[in-house]
C-alpha cells in the first residue's frame, strides 16, 4: 500500500517551527504532545483532502483522509478538553482553508497567493499552542505569530527565486526588497535580536540568487537557515 505523504519538505519546518515557539512563548504543558501530534496528523489530513478537489484518485485520497483524520481528531480532543475555547482558533484557519481548496481545484497550489495562505495556518497554530496554558495570547505570543509569516515568506520568496521565478526579475526584486526591509524594521523598532535571526534569510537571498543548485542542497540551505531562526526566536520568547 502506497502511503499518502505530503510532498512539500519546507511544510515540515512550517509545522514544527511556529507550534513550538508557542510553546515557548508561553508554558510547556504535557497536552502539547497531543496537541503537535493531533496537528501532524491534521497536517497529513490536509494533503489528501485538497487532492480531492482535483477530482482524480477519489478512493485513494478519500481513504488516506480519514485514516489521518480520525487520530487527528481524537488526539486533539484532548487539548480541546484542557482549553474548550482554543476551538476558536480552528474556526479561523477555515478560510485559509477554503483559499487552499479553490486553488487546487485549479491545479495552482504553487501559487504565491496560496502558499502565504498556507503560512498563515501554521502561524495560527503557533497562537493557539501559546494560548493552552491559560487562554491568553501574550506580546511574546505575537512575536512568534509575525516573526513566522515574515520568516516563511521570506523562504517562498527565496525558494521561487531559485526554481520558478528564476527568470522572472520583478520577483527577484521584490524577493531583495523584501529581505532587506524585515531586518531593518525590526532594527528600527528596536528589536535587534529579531533583525539577527533574519540576517541569514537575507544573506542567502542574494548569495545564493542565479546559482544552480540541487533541490537537495537548496533543502539542505533551508534547513540550516530554519533552525538558525528558530534558536535565536527561542531566545527571544523564553
Amino acid at each position: 500500500m502506497k502511503i499518502c505523504l505530503p510532498k512539500q519538505h519546507g511544510a515540515w519546518a512550517m509545522l514544527i517551527i511556529p507550534f513550538w515557539l508557542g510553546v515557548a512563548a508561553s508554558e510547556f504543558l504535557w497536552s502539547h504532545i497531543a496537541f503537535f501530534i493531533g496537528w501532524l496528523f491534521l497536517y497529513l489530513a490536509t494533503y489528501p483532502m485538497l487532492l480531492l478537489f482535483k477530482k482524480k484518485k477519489i478512493q485513494y485520497y478519500t481513504k488516506w483522509t480519514i485514516i489521518y483524520f480520525v487520530p487527528a481528531i481524537l488526539l486533539l480532543l484532548i487539548p480541546l478538553f484542557v482549553q474548550p475555547s482554543i476551538i476558536i482558533f480552528g474556526l479561523i484557519m477555515i478560510p485559509f482553508f477554503i483559499l487552499n481548496a479553490y486553488f487546487s481545484s485549479k491545479n495552482r497550489e504553487r501559487a504565491f497567493t496560496n502558499d502565504i495562505s498556507a503560512i498563515c495556518v501554521f502561524a495560527i497554530a503557533g497562537l493557539a499552542s501559546s494560548y493552552l496554558p491559560n487562554a491568553e495570547i501574550s506580546s511574546l505570543a505575537i512575536k512568534v505569530f509575525i516573526t513566522s509569516i515574515l520568516f516563511f515568506t521570506g523562504c517562498t520568496f527565496f525558494v521561487k527565486t531559485m526554481i520558478r521565478e528564476k527568470k522572472n526579475p520583478t520577483f527577484k526584486w521584490l524577493s531583495w526588497g523584501f529581505h532587506l526591509a524585515v531586518p531593518f524594521i525590526w532594527c528600527l523598532v528596536g528589536e535587534w535580536l529579531i533583525a539577527i535571526a533574519f540576517i541569514p534569510s537575507l544573506i542567502r537571498a542574494f548569495v545564493f540568487y542565479g546559482k544552480g543548485m540541487t533541490m537537495k542542497n537548496l533543502g539542505i540551505l533551508e534547513i540550516i537557515n530554519s533552525v538558525f531562526f528558530f534558536i535565536i526566536m527561542a531566545i527571544v520568547v523564553v
